[in-house]
């Protein structure tokens, strides 16, 4: 088995004005404020209303927790500065897409050139977890064993019921902006690195595309580094869950290379079925069941978390990242940052639950700083 499986954080948040609560563009000069103490840690987005970060790549969750500590303190600093806080959530909980401005970067007006209304509804942020893996057809080979993976977590992950003030009934709506996107969704199932490149280079020679890096499938392998990248989660307003997720994945991604040393793999599921545990996920969270394949049995979130730390146990001790994932139990017996907003909403006064969400919100995103 490989020795090392550093791991990076990749992170979308949304500002907002600390009076009105809704969203803010990013003022002229924040941006170089935050690159003056975080240099090309830090990034625009597809919004004016959005800040992208990302980790170094770090060997341990120990390692990712002090850099993103620093990365979403200094945000947060700055931002003040013009009184404005980042909130890391998927979706602003009033806030109209319509009222929003694209970043002005030639990247992003050729996304919405192409894409029209579908790039201009983008209001949505995710976090992104790449896993360091030695070989392009190995990290191709544990595509397929990981999708089936990519439900439960989704279901943690969940942080965005809300969209323009109303309730959707989901918890994760994000996936539904996110589904609107072309090259977007569950990885097909490919076999060979060589599959993934004749697949992918098609696009790229009609000029459909112009590299892998337009393909957003929730588990893809990264265009830039040498990592397989799981694309599916709802960011975090909580660092704490944040990197129990990153620890989970990153223990998923040992096992099933613990796996292969001896000979074995897990069940390659088919696409049909995996999405409609995608699907129950995106709608329910934790709260509901999500399908047992191997036992064909509809199965509490609960149960099938601790089968899988039973799974992962062993990797996610020799990573030092145990204690990180058990304490995702909190949203497996409290609910997912979905859950908390609901109640936050329900327990405002009438009128008032989007903005009692984002102060809620606000105090989630500095409480482990």
């Amino acid at each position: 088995m490989q020795k090392e499986f550093t791991i990076g954080i990749e992170e979308e948040y949304l500002l907002v004005d600390k009076d009105s609560l809704a969203l803010a563009d990013t003022p002229e000069g924040l941006m170089e404020e935050c690159r003056k103490d975080l240099g090309d840690q830090v990034s625009p987005e597809m919004l004016l209303c959005q800040i992208e970060i990302g980790t170094k790549p770090c060997t341990n969750v120990a390692d990712a927790r002090d850099d993103l500590r620093h990365l979403r303190s200094t945000i947060a600093k700055h931002a003040a500065k013009h009184n404005l806080s980042p909130i890391a959530v998927s979706c602003h909980p009033f806030s109209d897409w319509k009222n929003q401005e694209i970043t002005h970067k030639e990247r992003y007006s050729k996304i919405e050139s192409e894409l029209e209304d579908v790039a201009r509804r983008m209001l949505s942020c995710g976090m992104h977890v790449h896993v360091g893996i030695e070989g392009d057809d190995l990290r191709v080979d544990l595509m397929p064993q990981f999708s089936y993976f990519l439900p439960h977590l989704l279901a943690l992950s969940t942080s965005s019921p809300y969209w323009q003030g109303e309730d959707t009934g989901l918890a994760s709506y994000r996936m539904s902006v996110m589904n609107s996107m072309p090259r977007t969704g569950l990885p097909p199932q490919l076999h060979s690195w060589g599959e993934y490149e004749r697949s992918t280079s098609a696009l790229i020679e009609l000029g459909i595309i112009p590299d892998q890096s337009k393909i957003w499938w929730d588990l893809r392998p990264s265009t830039h580094y040498p990592t397989l990248e799981s694309r599916i989660c709802d960011v975090q307003p909580r660092l704490s869950h944040a990197l129990g997720l990153a620890g989970l994945t990153q223990s998923l991604i040992r096992f099933l290379l613990r796996l292969r040393d001896s000979n074995l793999r897990w069940r390659e599921y088919d696409r049909f079925l995996i999405e409609e545990n995608r699907w129950r996920a995106e709608r329910y969270g934790v709260n509901e069941t999500l399908i047992d394949f191997g036992d064909r049995k509809l199965k509490p979130f609960d149960q099938m978390f601790e089968e899988i730390i039973g799974l992962i146990a062993e990797d996610a001790e020799a990573l030092g990242c145990l204690d990180e994932v058990c304490a995702l139990r909190d949203v497996v017996k409290h609910g997912s940052s979905a859950d908390r907003q609901r109640k936050v909403w329900a327990d405002a006064t009438e009128g008032q639950g989007g903005e009692a969400v984002v102060r809620h919100l606000i105090e989630e995103y500095h409480a482990d700083l």
